[in-house]
């Protein structure tokens, strides 16, 4: 089976996923179609006189005592979807698993309490000492070492190659799949993991967001505070979680008898340098990177069913993917939703839960919702499924992920071809 420029359809066998909603694919999709939310009150670390005070945490049984740092709880939920991918997949098991990894992840750096603990042993805060105090501290340079996460999990799974580990802020997730994507159809490999991975909420990451003013200071309301297109939006929810799926060529999966949950049909990526938080309101980017996709699978704006939105509740963002949608789809844009209103924005993880939920849509034909929809925007023009999922046809999906820094990737979903 061959797309329509020639090259290997690529197939999902299997997903793994880990959301502020639960462990595992069926309860963060059964609790998502239900218009669930995930945010609440941050236990991890004090927040007093902190502006927002609340995120989509994701509790880890195996956490005792002092919080783990970001790159550790990456790399633990990495390790959780993995497993639970290949299962699905049915590959994968002691020979390790026939092809390459690729980590999309957070960037990583010494956070503030390893600092604080380096400046007490060193009885000097200055960064001189402590450099100093840190030397020859192997577990910290493994901790925070960026391709340690990929290397640990490569060799746990026994993936080929070395890993590759990846970050293009908000669209990592979505950028990982497109790089294994683009593997299997150059014939570089026949199977590969592709993982969005975050575990950002700590205080560090808080209040810089938070300086950039692009969090929701809804804190009385947890539950109520991601507002995607809705009048009253006010930010973003920070959130953890993870996605990994499997990705084979197609031919090569039904020869092993293996089931197919969907096709990643098409990729598209625009970059846009215009600010480091902003969209240009010109849009092309944003625009650019669904055209992209469509072309590159090979489909007619009409034939989208359904546009798994960025959606992440700023009045920036959803102003100009609302401006973007119209600008691909005209009068006959598809219903479109954010399942950030329910998990947050998982920031580096986004991009490949949101793929998941996408085929997931595919597979139950039925659409989640954007939860507390109270009073619609004027300007946001859109069918945003409000508050109730909703049974649809479903055959090719849009799955929108739109970058701080102007970096875009949009993927199209399809169903298995009949």
């Amino acid at each position: 089976m061959r797309d329509h420029l020639g090259r290997p359809l690529v197939a999902v066998t299997g997903i793994g996923a880990v959301t502020s909603l639960g462990f595992g694919v069926a309860e963060s999709w059964s609790r998502l179609l239900a218009g669930q939310s995930g945010i609440r009150r941050i236990t991890r670390f004090p927040t007093d006189h902190l502006r927002t005070t609340i995120a989509g945490c994701v509790d880890l049984p195996e956490e005792h005592g002092e919080p783990f740092t970001s790159p550790v709880r990456v790399e633990h939920m990495a390790a959780f979807v993995i497993e639970e991918a290949i299962s699905e997949a049915g590959i994968g098991g002691k020979g390790g698993f026939p092809g390459p990894l690729f980590v999309g992840m957070p960037p990583v750096e010494v956070e503030w309490p390893a600092r604080f603990d380096l400046a007490r042993k060193g009885h000097d805060p200055s960064y001189a000492a402590m450099t100093a105090t840190a030397a020859g501290r192997h577990d910290i340079y493994e901790t925070y070492l960026y391709g340690g996460v990929g290397e640990r999990l490569a060799a746990r799974f026994g993936t080929r190659g070395a890993p590759i580990s990846l970050t293009t802020a908000c669209a990592t997730g979505a950028s990982a799949i497109q790089l294994g994507v683009e593997a299997i159809q150059r014939g570089e490999a026949d199977a590969c993991i592709a993982l969005g991975a975050d575990g950002s909420v700590h205080a560090e990451a808080l209040i810089r967001f938070s300086l950039l003013s692009a969090l929701s200071t809804r804190n009385d309301a947890p539950e109520k505070a991601s507002r995607p297109f809705e009048k009253s939006r006010d930010g973003f929810v920070m959130a953890e979680g993870a996605a990994a799926l499997v990705l084979e060529n197609y031919d090569t999966a039904k020869a092993r008898g293996a089931r197919i949950i969907g096709l990643v049909s098409g990729a598209g990526e625009r970059a846009d340098n215009f600010h480091r938080t902003r969209s240009n309101p010109d849009g092309r980017a944003i625009v650019g990177a669904m055209k992209n996709a469509l072309a590159d699978a090979g489909l007619e704006p009409g034939e989208i069913s359904y546009v798994n939105g960025h959606g992440t509740g700023t009045p920036e963002n959803d102003k100009m993917e609302n401006f973007g949608m119209r600008a691909v789809f005209g009068e006959n844009a598809p219903p479109i939703s954010s399942n950030k209103s329910m998990i947050g924005h998982t920031l580096s993880a986004a991009g490949a839960l949101e793929a998941a939920f996408s085929l997931l849509a595919i597979r139950d034909q039925r659409l989640p919702p954007t939860i507390n929809h109270d009073e619609p925007d004027p300007s946001v023009t859109l069918d945003v499924v409000p508050n109730v999922a909703r049974d649809a046809t479903v055959r090719h999906v849009l799955s929108n992920s739109f970058g701080f820094g102007g970096q875009n990737v949009c993927l199209v979903l399809s169903a298995e071809p009949t």
